[in-house]
């Protein structure tokens, strides 16, 4: 039955018709391992027979973007580092089709699935395990089966399955009390049965193909979503400096002459739409003369800024930007962070380092989770 529902798999995935991630069914205690060959993140392809001189295969089924599988890269990185010796591999694999992750569900995190940005995760974490890209087709995943990252499949060495579940009982790991994955390699390796076979594993849903629809949908909402420009005056610059949003600010000056600005503005927005839900807002302020309100505007529409958006009184801009900073002179574009109590966490005159920009909010604002 396995064998007919994996040709199943592959025919309609030849066909360009993938199935519906609900026809997914986890792999059941005792099955085999299914066979794989997908790029890793270090340049190569591995394939199963690549372990074959294991005692036991961990694979994980993980992401960038899931929160609760950035709490386990650590322990993950642990087990692999302590069980090596002792003949365990570990191997991770990305099951989530890019297409199909909202920019709202990459609220958590600085990076996407892109097989780029695995590599710039695996690099920037030190994995010290093959991390394996299998977002195009998913052939590999629906054959394993995980329903949420992390899902971790434990084979004995005749690639038996021994294990299947979370890695331990929280992702809060001053809270776990019950080690799942290290307790079943102890007794694979001892020879026993581990004291649990199956558990559920919590996390982030796997991100099949088919909800390419629905992030499509989330898209057309977004472009549906109302733009508007006002002037600013001298109190609003001043507001928007010291921030009594409650909320962390960035703020970008641009101007629809400056090449660079217009580069950088469609990640500026992208930006937004992945932390709005957050403790975060994007303030965008034009400094074009206000005789080119309709020009800058209909930019604005064009790039779907739902965001507030500012433009200075052009008779008044000098006192105006003195309002907001008195040091800065006046080049855009220029990007600026303000934490809730109104403190300057990032200045940058010219063209930011997007990835930076997400890294330092996504530090700012986990930092202050109640736990």
């Amino acid at each position: 039955m396995d064998m007919i529902f994996h040709l199943l798999l592959m025919t309609m995935a030849a066909l360009g018709t993938p199935p519906a991630g609900g026809d997914v069914e986890t792999l059941r205690v005792g099955s085999s391992a299914p066979g794989f060959n997908l790029p890793g993140v270090d340049g190569r392809n591995w394939n199963l027979q690549d372990f074959s001189d294991s005692k036991i295969l961990v694979v994980v089924f993980t992401c960038n973007h899931c929160p609760t599988a950035q709490y386990y890269e650590e322990r993950l990185r642990r087990i692999a580092t302590e069980y090596k010796n002792s003949g365990v591999a570990v191997v991770a694999i990305m099951p989530n089709d890019p297409k199909a992750v909202r920019l709202d569900e990459l609220g958590w995190s600085d990076l996407g699935d892109s097989f780029p940005e695995m590599k710039i995760r695996a690099r920037d974490h030190a994995f010290n395990f093959p991390y394996l890209y299998d977002g195009d087709s998913e052939q590999v995943s629906r054959a394993y089966g995980p329903i949420a990252t992390p899902h971790v499949f434990v084979f004995d060495s005749t690639r038996s399955l021994r294990y299947v579940g979370a890695i331990d009982n929280s992702q809060r790991i001053a809270h776990v009390t019950r080690d799942y994955l290290r307790d079943a390699i102890d007794a694979v390796l001892a020879g026993r049965t581990p004291p649990v076979t199956e558990t559920k594993a919590v996390g982030c849903s796997i991100k099949w193909a088919d909800k390419k629809g629905l992030t499509r949908e989330y898209l057309e909402r977004l472009k549906a979503e109302p733009v508007s420009l006002s002037i600013a005056d001298t109190a609003e610059m001043r507001e928007l400096r010291e921030n009594g949003s409650g909320k962390f600010r960035l703020v970008n000056f641009w101007a629809t002459w400056c090449p660079p600005c217009i580069v950088e503005f469609e990640d500026i927005v992208t930006v937004n739409r992945m932390y709005r839900h957050r403790d975060f807002e994007l303030v965008t302020v034009s400094i074009d003369d206000t005789d080119k309100r309709s020009a800058v505007i209909d930019f604005l529409k064009e790039r779907h800024a739902s965001n507030r958006n500012l433009i200075l009184d052009s008779g008044d801009r000098e006192r105006l930007m003195a309002a907001f900073d008195p040091k800065w002179q006046g080049a855009v574009p220029y990007t600026v962070i303000i934490d809730p109590e109104g403190e300057v966490l990032y200045r940058e005159t010219g063209s930011v380092d997007i990835l930076a920009v997400k890294r330092l909010l996504q530090r700012e604002m986990n930092s202050r989770k109640p736990w």
